[in-house]
């Protein structure tokens, strides 16, 4: 059984000698999601080798960023890292020990790239942050960076409107609140890029694939490479932007709640599976069939989920990625 105070966390910084931008990159955010630790390592050797050098700024790489749960080889040590990630001044599970440490390293450095993977076979995707603007939810001021690097990272899927529409949930469930409650539920929704975000930087979640699938590595490999690039901490060509006509791009715009324990999917749905207005996609306890409420497509369907919590989420066709970005 692994003693969560026999390990420690780790993070390797390479600095270059002329001014450049700070990055961090983090790969087993959960632990069951290895393909970034295993294309951080890979870099780090390239570099350790003389194959690459950083010449410019600064690269931080932590390849295990929950180490409880990189040992156990599951999703969570305790709980999910990558919501509610706070510092804690009295911490009560190994993830609060890790955003007592997590956070401010985030704060010291520009821009984040969080690697990650999926369960259901599908294709690689980019999640991207808010619009700019001055809201109190998630104020932000570098959406046109963060969509620049987006489109070079080698995806061609894109999808906005996590927390928002994480939101939605949170305020539908806690009706009557206070505006206190309210906060502090929806500040759950943060993980890793929200919280670069609220430290005035900005910041990728690149999901690279399913979990065993071989060519994730390779796709967390290049997208490493390609951001080093673009942001001017390595040398080489400039990795050329994926064209407009060539992405899809999605906003999550619902998020529909398991509601009790015989709630139930139609079939085994994946992410951006299609659906058109009026599908069954599930049928609740009580036999009433869960249709699609538009054309779109579903994200995270979780089959395993609780009562009162995220059962699928729906996008739509996102729309001024051109303007933001060009």
């Amino acid at each position: 059984m692994t003693n969560p105070h026999a390990l420690q966390f780790k993070s390797i910084n390479y600095t270059g000698l002329a001014q450049g931008p700070r990055l961090i990159i983090t790969g087993a955010v959960h632990g069951n999601e290895t393909c970034g630790t295993k294309a951080i390592l890979k870099v780090m050797q390239e570099i350790d080798d003389g194959k690459l050098l950083v010449r410019a700024g600064s690269v931080t790489f932590v390849p295990v960023t929950n180490p409880l749960a990189y040992q156990l080889q599951r999703r969570s040590g305790d709980r999910n890292l990558n919501r509610n990630l706070f510092p804690k001044p009295d911490p009560q599970d190994f993830e609060d020990r890790i955003a007592n440490w997590l956070c401010p390293l985030l704060a010291q450095h520009d821009v984040l790239l969080d690697l990650h993977s999926f369960n259901a076979q599908s294709q690689p995707f980019v999640m991207v942050g808010p619009r700019n603007n001055d809201g109190a939810l998630q104020p932000f001021r570098h959406a046109e960076k963060e969509r620049a690097l987006a489109r070079r990272l080698g995806v061609s899927r894109f999808v906005d409107g996590w927390l928002a529409t994480y939101g939605q949930g949170v305020q539908r469930r806690m009706q009557g609140s206070d505006a206190a409650q309210l906060e502090t539920v929806l500040r759950y929704g943060f993980g890793t890029t929200e919280t670069m975000r609220a430290s005035g930087g900005y910041a990728l979640t690149l999901e690279c694939g399913q979990h065993a699938d071989p060519a994730a590595p390779g796709v967390a490999y290049q997208a490493i490479i390609n951001t080093l690039t673009f942001l001017g901490l390595i040398d080489g060509p400039q990795p050329e932007p994926i064209p407009l006509a060539e992405m899809e791009y999605l906003s999550m715009v619902a998020v529909h709640d398991k509601l009790a324990p015989g709630d139930q999917f139609s079939r085994t749905w994946s992410s951006f599976d299609a659906l058109a207005k009026g599908d069954v996609i599930g049928t609740r306890a009580d036999g009433t069939p869960v249709t699609a409420e538009f054309d779109g497509k579903i994200l995270f369907p979780d089959v395993k989920a609780a009562p009162n919590n995220e059962w699928y989420y729906m996008t739509r066709p996102g729309t001024d990625f051109e303007r933001i970005t060009e």
